[in-house]
């Protein structure tokens, strides 16, 4: 059942608990999630362009990706709030549709016109020209702008994860692959690393470093964390509890894909083969999909809950993807189910990319923030590349957007920008406006000079 925030018990007295709190141990070191005990989580902050009251909460962005496009024909939803009703592939969203904006229109002008695939994608996230053969150039991307920003108020600047390892060499179109293999970039000329492994992405939430690994993070806090217990409110020592607890199941889970992975590495070094040439599972990624899917979204959840970090990008799937779905009953992989993107298989694909999207965005709701839940306080968006995998037409693109980012956005409405002029449909022009609400105040981004209206 979903956690609501409560009245604060005031039968406990307020203590001299740090603001930041974190939970340590023997080569662990565990950020805590809010905590009524503590008056409030951020610095006062003065009003801005961007609206931010003076008491102002984490405010987080989150940007999800599935390259070649979705099934057009059940894409849609109509009405508004409690009445939305929402298309076949969007069905994994009803529980939540009142927190939804269904965006129709948007485009990327430098992904028009240029060909297939890597150029459809490199920019993505930055609305940056991107340049062909050996020399990568491009854009910083909306993340990282955020995090150049806002992340010298978190332990982390950002968070990049991925589900597929990159891959290397040149598309036919003579863009680099660099450009379909990445969505995060820190400038023209370089994505950010992007980490695909669970356990390695587990242990930099919770600095989790050396040989101590393989002992349960919990363990290693107990002593803080019983200190902790005895100063905060009788709430708060439920909501540690709850918090802890779904640490301890997300870890469980990690502990195995660890092992695969160590095992992985030693085959490595045996083959003198580099890990990431090699296939899923020997390369020691999750063997099932779902699960390395699950896993990244519960890890995003995890480090916006406890502020360790508040921008994060997941790449589901890269551009021309190989994975296969046979939990699904499809037979082809991403890429060649895609050019039949009006199938019934591929309605699947796109359904089950959009329930990990309603994944992430649930755990968020669950998560209470004393006026409401950190998925209210954070903006998260859901895109491909294209609008259409047979046709490669990225002239309007797929996007979601969820959360109300503290109040800032309003929710549970379809918007569609298909008959504006392609000056007042730009998708630079949504990142502004959402800049503006983390903040971040700029003149221009990407090839947007002005923000979107109606958002």
């Amino acid at each position: 059942m979903k956690a609501r925030p409560k009245q604060p018990d005031r039968t406990a007295t307020p203590t001299a608990v740090p603001r930041r709190l974190v939970l340590q141990g023997a080569g662990v070191a565990a950020c805590l999630p809010w905590l009524e005990s503590i008056s409030v989580w951020g610095e006062t902050a003065p009003n801005s362009p961007g609206n931010i009251p003076n008491k102002s909460y984490p405010r987080r962005m989150a940007a999800l990706f599935m390259a070649c496009g979705v099934n057009a024909d059940h894409w849609w939803a109509k009405g508004s709030g409690a009445d939305m009703e929402l298309g076949k592939t969007l069905q994994p969203l009803e529980s939540i549709k009142t927190k939804v904006n269904v965006i129709h229109g948007l485009f990327n002008q430098s992904a028009v016109g240029v060909g297939i695939h890597p150029g459809q994608t490199g920019n993505i996230l930055s609305g940056a020209s991107l340049r062909k053969g050996a020399e990568l150039g491009g854009g910083i991307s909306l993340d990282q702008m955020l995090a150049n920003h806002v992340g010298q108020q978190t332990a982390q600047a950002s968070l990049v994860l991925g589900c597929e390892q990159p891959i290397t060499g040149y598309h036919e179109t003579n863009f680099s692959m660099a450009y379909s293999s990445h969505i995060s970039w820190q400038n023209a000329t370089s994505p950010v690393p992007m980490e695909v492994y669970p356990s390695l992405a587990f242990d930099s939430l919770f600095e989790n470093r050396g040989s101590r690994r393989n002992k349960s993070v919990l363990d290693r806090i107990q002593d803080h964390y019983a200190s902790l217990n005895r100063q905060v409110s009788v709430a708060d020592r439920a909501r540690l509890d709850e918090y802890l607890t779904s640490v301890r199941e997300v870890e469980k889970r990690i502990e195995r894909l660890r092992t695969e992975q160590n095992k992985a590495i030693q085959r490595t070094q045996e083959k003198g083969k580099p890990l990431a040439s090699l296939e899923r599972p020997d390369n020691g990624l999750p063997e099932d999909i779902r699960e390395h899917m699950r896993l990244m979204c519960d890890i995003i959840a995890m480090a916006f809950q406890t502020d360790k970090t508040r921008v994060a990008t997941l790449l589901l799937c890269r551009d021309i993807s190989g994975l296969f779905y046979p939990f699904l009953d499809v037979r082809k992989a991403h890429h060649p189910a895609s050019h039949d993107d009006l199938s019934d298989e591929y309605e699947r694909i796109s359904r089950f990319y959009c329930s990990q999207l309603a994944y992430l965005a649930r755990r968020l709701d669950e998560m209470p923030e004393e006026d409401g839940t950190v998925l209210d306080h954070s903006c998260i968006l859901y895109m491909s590349n294209m609008w259409s995998g047979s046709k490669h037409d990225s002239s309007k693109l797929p996007l979601l957007q969820v959360g109300g980012l503290d109040g800032t956005l309003q929710t549970g409405r379809v918007l569609d920008y298909r008959d504006k002029p392609d000056d007042e449909r730009k998708l630079c022009s949504l990142y502004l406006s959402i800049m503006d609400r983390m903040g971040v105040n700029l003149p221009q981004f990407g090839d947007a000079r002005s923000r979107l209206a109606g958002i």
